[in-house]
């Protein structure tokens, strides 16, 4: 399985482990079959730390760190060495520290990945190149846009993104943004975490809120996963994704049963998932902050016989 591991150092893309310059090993693998997708974890992790270390947990193959965690490599269609299986790239970033240390690293971390995307991009412009972000490192996918040409991202996905209305609708106003689409998974469990971001980082604008409340642009398409009606949609779809019983989860946009299977459709099957197929059936807009709070407890959705679960 191609799958390379970069971090980011300062506004410089490096090789885990080495230190060394990515550039020359993304050359080697820029020009071959299937999907770039470039994985970008969240707050708390730190590359080569024994117990944050995101390429020991999340973004390896074979997690070990984390009870539980699902590989994402694995999840979004790498290892099974099957032919056009692209390149998967696990990014990692320094996000240790406070939120707002966070935030501002997130910044320069995502100009070291524009530096990733943009070398793959001049060495093979017309290989698709996706993003899947969680958390605070949907901050990196933005910023990257402010440093690339037009068509060098197909898609972002953001997985309950930590970041403001206003920064995402800048970055897709840019010559990069406007030839991207952008696949806003939210969650009414992720409501704590949206309130506390919105305390503790200071919006761009007065009444700026966290994009967990949804956002109207024509290449934009916010997708409520604790949503019945979505989930309805989904399976209609042919992508089901399990429920939850939790009224309160950062991580459920990745946890759920089935949804890193059904991120793999979006990102290999644009064509056929698209925001405008995804968008009929689904609710008009969000459900209301804390409407997940005020409502009665549920069990989990089951995934049909036969689904794995992520």
């Amino acid at each position: 399985m191609p799958l390379l591991r970069i971090n980011a150092c300062g506004e410089d893309p490096v090789l885990h482990g080495s230190g060394q310059a990515a550039g020359p090993v993304l050359d080697r693998y820029a020009d071959a079959d299937g999907p770039v997708v470039v994985m970008i974890h969240g707050y708390k992790y730190l590359p080569g730390h024994p117990h944050h270390c995101p390429h020991l947990g999340i973004l390896s193959p074979a997690p070990q760190v984390g009870t539980g965690t699902p590989s994402w490599p694995r999840q979004l269609g790498f290892g099974a060495g099957l032919p056009g299986e692209g390149l998967a790239i696990a990014f990692g970033w320094d996000a240790r520290g406070a939120l707002w240390t966070a935030e501002r690293q997130a910044r320069r971390a995502g100009r070291a990945l524009a530096q990733v995307i943009g070398r793959l991009h001049t060495a093979a412009p017309g290989r698709p190149v996706h993003l899947v972000a969680h958390s605070m490192g949907t901050e990196l996918a933005l910023e990257a846009l402010h440093h690339l040409p037009p068509g060098a991202i197909g898609r972002i996905l953001s997985l309950t993104g930590a970041c403001y209305q206003s920064r995402v609708a800048g970055a897709l106003a840019t010559p990069a943004g406007r030839r991207a689409e952008f696949v806003n998974i939210t969650s009414r469990e992720n409501d704590a975490f949206d309130f506390l971001y919105e305390r503790l980082i200071a919006p761009p604008a007065a009444g700026d809120r966290a994009i967990g409340q949804g956002l109207d642009l024509p290449n934009l398409l916010t997708l409520q996963l604790d949503c019945s009606r979505t989930l309805a949609h989904l399976e209609r779809l042919d992508c089901p994704v399990g429920g939850s019983a939790r009224r309160i989860c950062h991580w459920s946009s990745y946890t759920r049963p089935g949804v890193l299977r059904f991120y793999e459709r979006l990102i290999r099957q644009p064509g056929i998932f698209t925001l405008d197929r995804l968008r009929r059936g689904l609710p008009e807009s969000p459900e209301k902050r804390w409407s997940r709070l005020m409502s009665l407890p549920s069990l989990p959705r089951p995934l049909p016989s036969g689904i794995e679960a992520s």
